[in-house]
């Protein structure tokens, strides 16, 4: 049964956890922990502690698909609706916070729940202290500086330039292990410059994917340049998120660039793109549904089985 590391955050990366569980049971997430909106953006002030709410979605994808198990995903995915302190707030995420709050390391935190849940593999954390991430961005008007992951993933003009603070920040060794060892790694989809960008700015965490002799997927996202859609935008087409990635980790190789057909408009920029990072683009039906900005998490299963191995898929 195939390794797989699979790196990003929120709702993308959850996708990609619900797919590859059908294919293997040998699961690490790596979550980003830069969150600064919402629920966990409350905790992350009050408390000296990571952003929960990734950990948290990546928690649930991967609970044991028995009654135990999809009964404390929807727990762990509750939220409170009250006039109150609590609205807002995700079971899991005071859950996660009450453990880190009482001295508990973040990643024996993150265990105890995975035991707690059953949960299929294991998550981790990107970094070992909360993260934020800044973006240099050229609009209409100007350059403009944008801190903070849900400002910048919805930042409208061209990025410059992205970093993280504190820079150079220091990667859990449960991680770097997991990225040694493994037989593939997923990156993507979701918020380019805030969930998959931010795991190239890890510097131990970079050389580990440089070093390893795992094979690689990007996962490309849904239409990178609809506005209307809510998603991010910062006029990029695909082979421009690619031509991104690569900017900031030349030496590291993709072996596959998985992309939704309806997305592609330039063919040949978005070959030369995956070229430049050493592999080639598959391109597939892997959209919910027409106009959807969703992954169908059935159809990643599939396409991700048949480059994986087509014994995964039967």
């Amino acid at each position: 049964m195939p390794k797989v590391v699979a790196l990003g955050g929120g709702h993308g990366l959850a996708a990609t956890l619900s797919a590859l569980r059908q294919l293997t049971s040998e699961i690490t997430a790596v979550v980003t922990v830069a969150d600064n909106g919402g629920s966990s953006g409350r905790l992350r002030e009050e408390f000296p502690i990571l952003p929960p709410g990734d950990l948290r979605m990546a928690l649930a994808a991967l609970c044991s698909d028995d009654e135990w198990g999809r009964t404390w995903a929807d727990i762990m995915q509750h939220r409170f609706e009250s006039e109150g302190a609590l609205n807002g707030h995700a079971m899991g995420n005071l859950l996660l916070a009450s453990l880190w709050n009482n001295n508990e390391d973040p990643v024996t935190g993150l265990d105890r729940v995975g035991q707690l849940l059953k949960v299929i593999g294991r998550v981790l954390p990107m970094a070992s202290e909360p993260l934020d991430i800044e973006g240099t961005f050229i609009t209409s008007t100007g350059r403009i500086v944008i801190r903070g992951q849900k400002e910048v993933a919805t930042a409208k003009g061209r990025i410059e330039s992205l970093r993280v603070i504190p820079a150079n920040p220091e990667a859990r060794l449960e991680t770097l292990t997991a990225i040694r060892v493994a037989d593939w790694i997923t990156m993507g989809p979701g918020s380019w410059f805030s969930s998959v960008m931010p795991h190239l700015m890890v510097p131990m965490q970079l050389d580990a994917l440089i070093r390893t002799k795992a094979k690689k997927i990007l996962i490309l996202n849904l239409d990178a340049t609809n506005t209307a859609s809510g998603e991010e935008f910062a006029g990029s087409t695909p082979e421009e998120h690619l031509d991104f990635f690569h900017s900031y980790a030349p030496e590291l190789k993709i072996d596959y660039c998985l992309v939704d057909t309806s997305v592609v408009r330039n063919t040949a920029a978005l070959d030369a793109a995956a070229a430049a990072l050493g592999g080639r683009v598959i391109k597939a039906d892997i959209r919910k549904a027409p106009g959807s900005v969703h992954h169908d998490v059935s159809k990643l299963t599939l396409h991700l089985g048949h480059i994986m191995g087509p014994k995964l898929v039967g």
